[in-house]
């Protein structure tokens, strides 16, 4: 038996990377599910994987385990409603790429995402790209959101990749970890990418003749290998970001402005939404949480998607 990292799929292959950095195209052994767990993709980037070697020639194996995660992130599958899709796995840091103009990154979708990887104990960063099509107004608007970010515990950087600005203190954050990337299309990931690393570009025009075998779904993430122990994990564009088995009254410990006022709530299980003596509406009253966060709260406590 051998174990490998799962660097890319397509569907029903897996590319797989031993710790002596041979390369295997590998199949899932029949039936295979994770107890407790009903998602589109029994397999994810970033998976640790067991497998058994099935042609030494053509370099194929066959998955016959997992490895138990340390951590994912998940999101509602686009094609089934009561299913997960989980986006990458054992991740040291989740980067989402947000922008303000051209397209506008919503509240909504930011804090679906912060949430997500709350939830799965994920550090996540916010990096802001395409500061070079700001106007002076804008820049300021940019530093305000910023703020409110680092406020409540998130890093927030400031890049263009067209332009190159805040790329080398990005690639420094990268060092030495896995970084699962994430956004809107259009938000120039892949510019971001590329100038990280021009090869990446390369490898991702070359990916869909991987192997001659199988089709790329439109869902699949891939991780690229910067260089010993530093890997990127870039993903498609996510038009939405829907959570996944969130009960309602558990989404306000995943606010971490929230959890330092919910415990001074009169009702032990208060939903912050109607409920006389609680803290955290009077704490946003005061200006203590956000109403941008707040607001973010109660459409996910309802349920309405993250087009805001």
């Amino acid at each position: 038996m051998m174990e490998g990292l799962v660097l890319r799929s397509t569907g029903s292959w897996y590319e797989v990377e031993t710790a002596a950095g041979d390369v295997y195209n590998c199949r899932l052994r029949g039936k295979f599910k994770i107890k407790g767990l009903k998602v589109t993709n029994p397999i994810a980037v970033g998976d640790r994987v067991k497998f058994e070697l099935e042609d030494s020639e053509e370099q194929t194996g066959v998955i016959q385990n997992i490895v138990p995660r340390e951590n994912y992130i998940i999101r509602q599958s686009s094609r089934k409603v009561h299913y997960g899709h989980i986006i990458a796995a054992n991740l040291d840091q989740a980067i989402l790429v947000v922008t303000l103009v051209m397209p506008r990154t919503s509240f909504g979708f930011i804090d679906r995402f912060l949430v997500s990887a709350e939830s799965y104990h994920v550090p996540a960063v916010l990096a802001f790209n395409k500061s070079d099509l700001l106007e002076e107004e804008d820049k300021e608007y940019q530093s305000q959101v910023m703020a409110m970010y680092e406020r409540i515990g998130y890093k927030c950087v400031e890049i263009s990749a067209l332009e190159g600005t805040g790329v080398e203190d990005f690639e420094k954050m990268l060092k030495g970890k896995v970084s699962l990337l994430a956004g809107h299309s259009g938000v120039g990931k892949s510019t971001l990418t590329n100038r990280i690393d021009p090869e990446i570009g390369q490898r991702t025009a070359e990916i869909s003749q991987f192997a001659n075998k199988g089709v790329h779904t439109t869902t699949f993430a891939e991780m690229f290998k910067l260089e010993e122990g530093t890997y990127l994990i870039d993903t498609p564009g996510i038009k939405e970001l829907a959570l996944f088995e969130f009960k309602s009254e558990d989404i306000a410990q995943y606010f971490p402005e929230m959890r330092e006022y919910a415990s001074e709530c009169r009702f032990h299980n208060c939903t912050h939404d109607h409920e006389p003596g609680c803290a955290v509406r009077k704490a946003v009253k005061a200006g203590k949480i956000s109403l941008t966060r707040f607001d973010s709260y109660m459409s996910m406590l309802k349920g309405d998607d993250n087009r805001r």
